[in-house]
């Protein structure tokens, strides 16, 4: 527009245009979160209106009047009638490659449950039994059929209690999950065990709380789903003879699925047995059955178990009326409570960020950003000053006073004669090296904030994978998943930021109080006294909201916790129809959460209240000294208020980063420096001894099985009780030993540590503290390097785990190996047999490499995963081997070893039934802990 410049216009519109930048920056962050909030939402919607629900028999199980045909004996009666089921609510999809997926229940006739029986449900491996309580249940859905007589009955609301296969403990005392939220009838609870508080179970020891919960219930319907897997003879035939033949089950509706028929018959009054395809065999009393399907009640196997059973009054004597629980010993507790600090983050959390920013050349990284920084600030300020400098240009009364003010600069002088297209030139270039010094540091700081990311989170999973056995089992995963996810997330973003952000504030701040202080000296004391008091609110406001962040870090891993145990025990707390009071208990949760976040905030609004009026004063009297205490040009009048009023914005701005980078921001999207406190913690946890050059076995080694122990002891911790002591045996290569004796004796874990291992393979993994000596192949075992000990011995648990993805990834997850050796390990198993049938057909589909597993196996029954473990274990070729059998699985698996077993193989086998180890050279007995 061709019209002069001068001081006033300059000043003011930088101000304002310094205002609108910080709104443009608001709104535009602004903008992102309502994207991300959209996301969300959309997410939640997608959730609540796409996610399959329960069917409409799901409904009608709930309500009173249920719909029964004519041929049901009474309409009290339990049962189905001419219905067909599936998982999916589409049906038998063919989009789908797995079993469960494919797999239908078809129930075509009627069959009713009589009111006050006990009906054993058996079958082969993957046939529906489960499915069928699932059904009853109103957990599958309903695929309508051409038949109009189709129903469901089972009176569900308040009145059905369920047991599931796969043990559902609450992480809370014994009595509480097997009260779960009912009345306490002291009486009652003592007829199943007086349990201890404040210890982990065994396996056997859940199944046994799954059990003495379902019965405690007082309800009228039991549905028990393979509750006698994880149990051995002795206690399987302690239960039913003193639990199912006594006077707590008397006269209500069970139905038990199990493979385990000679055990469970004396109590039994029908049986119903699964066929292929998901439909029923047969169904009548047991009598009939015997006469019919002679086949579907071994007797030989009661007859095998009578060999361990010499004097059965004095076997049932051996099962004490208090449960097998040792006190808990110095860290024995079930969870261990979450460390909470005290006072400020250490410099020592903070460090290990910013020592791994400048990595190998750390001096060089913090010259280049730091000094860029400083720069970059120093020109931003001298831009400031020279748009003054040039507006004063234009009013001669100005110009003669601003160039005396600065003559202590050199230069200045040539630059009276300097035309106007000099002055532009000047700025340009001061702003074009000023954006390329800060994109010098800007970039810098990039790459040394992603090179810092990636190497605390490999020490982070480094030293959650090198951790010891018993921190894992006292730790809850929950806890582990918000460290691996939530606090790497803050390094990885918000932390880098905040770095940043602070740094480059600080610098800002200091350049401009510096350029007040240069135009008026005597506001030095004044500023000075701003950042001190600025700085004490800062500690103030820290110091009070890092207790509260604590609070609120510690009250939300609880709320995590507690709904994935819903999530976990979905089915059996549907069953129970305790809905209702697992919401109370995640709200309640939610608002100890809630109360924290409140505090949390309103710390946030002392804090900006406070800053704000600092800053105002400042700048108030910093105006009312340059207009009527000290005569002032315009331009430096100008240019003073303009920095006062950058300063006093930034007060708040510096004290909130500060407090974000140890603390929290005010949205919760925001992490902290907490987080790298709370990493740090988990950087110091116990490890296990680490590989060293003189672990490394030589490569012939393991040649053979051979195995020998010489007085063994071990203990889960340093201050717990010994589970092994002075242990010595010798174990031939090729030779198969069973270890048979009474769960949580010492075979499976004892009861403070592990849930599907025994205590003797931990020790031989070296996994908790052992002394003596093991001999594996004529090498002692703890001079070889961990790793490479346990890839040399394979584990069969009773419940494997698998990995999410395919199959050939389970068998092979490393690629050692090619598809065709993979497969003959999948027929020596007999996989193929493990199917699902097809949409509209009856024939099996095999599984096949490329099957999807879902996370854990839980698209596959537990014996199905023990097969799959044993083709894992066939690929391996591991020359020691150990086996932790599962009934429902164990005939085709010892079918399997005796042939694919080497003549220098040795195989330990956990049992919990003698016909298990009946073929064993040796009986390790864990009552005795003796060999023979």
């Amino acid at each position: 527009m061709r019209k002069p410049l001068n001081p006033s216009k300059v000043f003011s519109l930088m101000s304002v245009f310094n205002i609108l930048r910080g709104q443009f920056h608001l709104a535009f962050h602004t903008i992102s979160q309502i994207v991300t909030g959209k996301v969300s939402l959309d997410r939640v919607n997608a959730f609540l209106n796409d996610t399959e629900l329960l069917d409409r028999f799901e409904e009608i199980s709930m309500s009173s009047d249920v719909s029964h045909d004519d041929d049901a004996p009474d309409h009290t009666a339990i049962g189905f009638a001419d219905a067909k089921f599936t998982w999916s609510s589409e049906g038998t999809s063919s989009s789908s490659d797995t079993a469960s997926s494919s797999f239908s229940l078809n129930i075509d006739e009627s069959i009713y449950f009589e009111r006050g029986s006990t009906t054993l449900i058996v079958g082969p491996t993957g046939s529906g039994k489960t499915s069928l309580l699932m059904a009853l249940l109103g957990e599958m859905h309903s695929v309508e059929t051409d038949k109009a007589t189709t129903t469901l009955a089972l009176p569900k609301s308040g009145n059905v209690a369920y047991a599931a296969q796969e043990s559902w403990v609450l992480s809370d005392t014994i009595r509480n999950n097997i009260v779960f939220g009912g009345l306490f009838d002291a009486e009652r609870y003592r007829k199943h065990g007086n349990w201890r508080k404040g210890v982990t179970l065994s396996g056997g020891q859940n199944a046994r709380i799954t059990l003495a919960r379902a019965i405690y219930s007082n309800k009228d319907v039991l549905l028990l789903d393979d509750v006698f897997a994880a149990l051995d003879v002795h206690t399987s035939q302690w239960i039913v003879e003193k639990c199912f033949g006594g006077d707590l089950v008397m006269g209500r509706t069970i139905l038990l699925v199990t493979h385990n028929v000679a055990l469970a018959r004396k109590i039994a009054t029908h049986v119903l047995t699964m066929g292929e395809g998901g439909k029923v065999a047969s169904y009548g009393s047991v009598g009939e059955l015997v006469d019919v399907v002679p086949e579907t009640i071994p007797q030989d196997r009661s007859a095998m178990d009578a060999m361990y059973f010499s004097n059965p009054e004095e076997s049932h004597s051996k099962i004490p009326k208090e449960a097998p629980a040792s006190e808990p010993q110095g860290n024995g507790a079930i969870v261990a409570d979450e460390e909470m600090e005290v006072g400020r983050v250490s410099w020592k959390s903070l460090s290990l960020y910013f020592s791994n920013l400048g990595g190998q050349h750390y001096v060089l990284f913090f010259l280049v950003f730091g000094g860029g920084i400083i720069a970059n600030e120093f020109l931003v300020v001298i831009q400031t000053w020279y748009l003054g400098y040039w507006a004063a240009q234009y009013d001669k009364s100005e110009k003669v006073h601003v160039l005396q003010s600065v003559s202590m600069f050199f230069f200045l002088p040539v630059l009276r004669q300097l035309s106007r297209c000099a002055n532009v030139f000047i700025l340009g270039s001061l702003l074009v090296v000023s954006m390329i010094i800060y994109a010098s540091a800007y970039f810098t700081y990039i790459y040394g904030s992603l090179r810092a990311s990636r190497k605390i989170h490999q020490q982070l999973v480094s030293s959650v994978l090198g951790t010891t056995l018993r921190w894992l089992d006292v730790t809850p995963t929950s806890r582990i998943v918000a460290r691996c996810t939530q606090d790497i997330g803050a390094v990885d973003g918000v932390i880098a930021g905040m770095v940043q952000w602070l740094t480059e504030l600080t610098v800002s701040m200091t350049a401009k109080l510096g350029a007040i202080v240069f135009v008026t000296p005597l506001f030095l004391g004044p500023g000075i006294s701003v950042a001190l008091f600025g700085g004490w609110l800062c500690q103030v406001y820290m110091a009070s909201q890092l207790s509260v962040k604590r609070e609120m870090s510690n009250a939300r891993a609880p709320v995590i916790g507690h709904f994935g145990t819903t999530v976990g025990g979905l089915v059996s707390i549907r069953a129970y129809g305790a809905q209702l009071s697992f919401i109370e208990q995640s709200q309640h949760k939610i608002d100890r959460h809630t109360r924290a976040a409140r505090t949390f905030y309103n710390l946030n609004r002392w804090i900006t209240v406070r800053t704000d009026l600092i800053g105002a004063v400042f700048t108030t009297s910093l105006a009312a000294y340059l207009v009527y205490f000290q005569a002032q040009s315009a331009s430096n009048t100008g240019f003073s208020l303009n920095m006062s009023i950058a300063f006093s914005g930034m007060i708040l701005y510096w004290v909130m980063f500060l407090n974000d980078l140890e603390i929290q921001g005010d949205k919760l999207s925001h992490y902290t420096a907490y987080n790298l406190e709370r990493i740090q913690n988990y950087l110091k946890i116990e490890q296990e001894a680490k590989s060293t050059p003189k672990g490394i076995a030589p490569a012939y080694w393991p040649a053979s099985g051979d195995l020998r122990v010489e007085n063994l002891s071990s203990r889960y911790s340093v201050d717990g009780q010994e589970i092994l002591h002075n242990l010595s045996f010798h174990v031939k290569a090729g030779e198969h030993v069973g270890i048979v004796g009474r769960t949580g004796s010492g075979k499976v874990s004892e009861p403070g540590v592990m849930k599907q291992f025994y205590s003797l393979t931990l020790s031989l993994l070296r996994s908790i503290l052992t002394s003596g000596a093991v001999y594996y192949d004529n090498i002692r075992m703890d001079t070889i390097n961990l790793d490479f000990l346990r890839s040399s011995i394979t584990i069969i648990p009773q419940v494997p785990e698998m990995l999410s993805g395919t199959l050939r990834e389970n068998l092979d997850p490393f690629n050692q190996y090619d598809d065709s050796y993979l497969n003959d390990a999948l027929r020596a198993v007999g996989l193929f047999s493990l199917s699902g049938n097809q949409e509209n057909k009856n024939a099996k589909r095999p599984i096949t490499l490329d099957t999807s597993i879902s996370s854990g196996g839980s698209n596959l029954s537990i014996g199905q995963r023990q097969i799959l473990a044993l083709a894992r274990a066939i690929v391996r070729r591991s020359k020691l081997l150990v086996l932790d059998e599962d009934h429902e699985t164990d005939l085709l698996i010892q079918s399997t070893l005796r042939h694919q077993l080497g003549p220098d193989d040795t195989l330990l086998t956990v049992a919990h039934r003698l016909h298990t180890v009946m073929d064993a050279d040796k009986i390790m007995s864990a009552l005795s802990l003796s060999l023979g």
